[in-house]
């Protein structure tokens, strides 16, 4: 499912429900293709039909073709893939039962259950068979046990058994897998007596051809990760904005729209701990501690945000580095309260000096100081929620008109 659901577009309570629509989805697909059809299936041992070869790498270089290119844009984190574990020995055994079991039965375990559900006996007959092999492999599994982990490789790749690199290994994948279109029709036909005046491959390929050959040069060329993403702010900028400073915002700024709450439009976000947030925070502060900001709940909250990011902490540095993160990735008007806490609380609960006498400037901002350490002091500067008046209920009792004296 990813990369839906690491990018937050799936909740996660809802993956086995999309599991089960993709699982349909694919049901279809198999049986559209003629997969439910055992000939078909067994076609490619005979020469006669090789449409499941030509699926089965259809879907790998699609697949790896794809993959590769959401991880370079960033839509897929590479080396979060979970690979699954090789096991030399099982491997050889598993499959050479599969295969012969394939060439008897015309099914493998996908394609028969999709067989089975059209209603097709012989695959009904090769699924009963499969959970009865299921059930005496559990059965028995102490005596398969040292079959089943033997030869354990880990999660290796087959380029890094080959002693190529990812990208050429692809590229080579690619080139076989177009080499066995052309190849296996060309069987298919001189199999079938089928005369064509195609000199090397139907027109129809043509295009696919040409697409998949040059996705794969284009992975061969590209690096394996870019410098910047597409919708990253490049780091020579946010090296030249951090040595400038302009993304500091002085504790007089902060102050001026907390006494005023029409003019506050920051979203104050306090990166400290859980525990240091509850004991004192800004009115009106959420909490995102340093250690999850990059969350994709937080990087949505504050993607999805419409004010200006402030984010703070108890000095400059832990609230640098989540500015850093969000400017890198691309988030606009997002800035650090300089000095953090401890500066905001010495600035105005700190000894003062005494302005001079000829500087109005300085004597108003003075004069400013003292009232917000008096509003801060008081408990005047918390935000105040006033809540929605009711409407009054006025209960009018009505008597019934005395008896003879008219109405309706």
């Amino acid at each position: 499912m990813g990369p839906f659901i690491p990018q937050g577009l799936i909740n996660p309570d809802l993956s086995l429900f999309f599991a089960f629509v993709i699982g349909l989805g694919f049901g279809y697909v198999l049986e559209q293709g003629g997969f439910s059809n055992s000939r078909k299936l067994a076609g490619v041992f005979y020469g006669y039909d090789f449409v499941v070869l030509r699926v089965f790498f259809t879907a790998a270089i699609t697949a790896i073709l794809g993959l590769l290119m959401f991880s370079y844009m960033g839509w897929v984190d590479y080396d979060l893939l979970y690979i699954n574990p090789t096991f030399l020995k099982a491997a050889i055994v598993g499959g050479a039962i599969m295969g012969v079991g394939f060439i008897l039965g015309g099914f493998c375990p996908g394609t028969s259950m999709v067989a089975a559900v059209i209603g097709k006996v012989d695959a009904m007959f090769f699924v009963v068979g499969m959970m009865l092999g299921i059930f005496f492999f559990g059965s028995f599994f102490d005596l398969f046990e040292p079959l089943y982990n033997g030869t354990a490789l880990g999660g290796i790749f087959v380029f890094d058994s080959l002693g190529l690199d990812r990208d050429t290994f692809v590229l080579i994948l690619v080139v076989i897998a177009l080499a066995a279109f052309i190849i296996t029709r060309k069987i298919e036909d001189s199999i079938n007596g089928i005369q064509n005046n195609f000199t090397l491959f139907h027109p129809s390929y043509t295009g696919p051809f040409v697409f998949m050959l040059g996705m794969a040069l284009l992975v061969f060329i590209l690096p394996d990760k870019p410098n910047a993403k597409w919708y990253e702010t490049a780091a020579e900028t946010i090296i030249m904005e951090a040595a400038e400073g302009k993304h500091y915002v002085e504790p007089d700024e902060l102050a001026f729209k907390l006494l005023n709450s029409r003019e506050n439009n920051f979203l104050l976000v306090d990166v400290r701990t859980a525990d240091d947030f509850s004991s004192f925070s800004f009115p009106g502060a959420i909490n995102m501690p340093l250690s999850d900001v990059s969350s994709p709940a937080n990087r949505k909250l504050i993607a999805d945000s419409e004010k200006p990011v402030l984010f703070y902490s108890y000095g400059n540095t832990a609230a640098d580095q989540a500015w850093m993160f969000f400017r890198r990735i691309g988030r606009e008007n997002v800035h650090v309260l300089h000095g953090g806490l401890n500066g905001f609380f010495a600035h105005y609960f700190g000894d003062q000096e005494e302005p001079n006498g000829k500087n109005e400037m300085a004597q108003f901002a003075a004069r400013f100081r003292k009232r917000a350490a008096e509003a801060f002091s008081s408990g005047d500067a918390a935000a105040r929620v006033v809540a929605k008046k009711k409407p009054v209920k006025t209960i009018v009792e009505i008597e019934a008109p005395p008896a003879g004296k008219g109405g309706c």
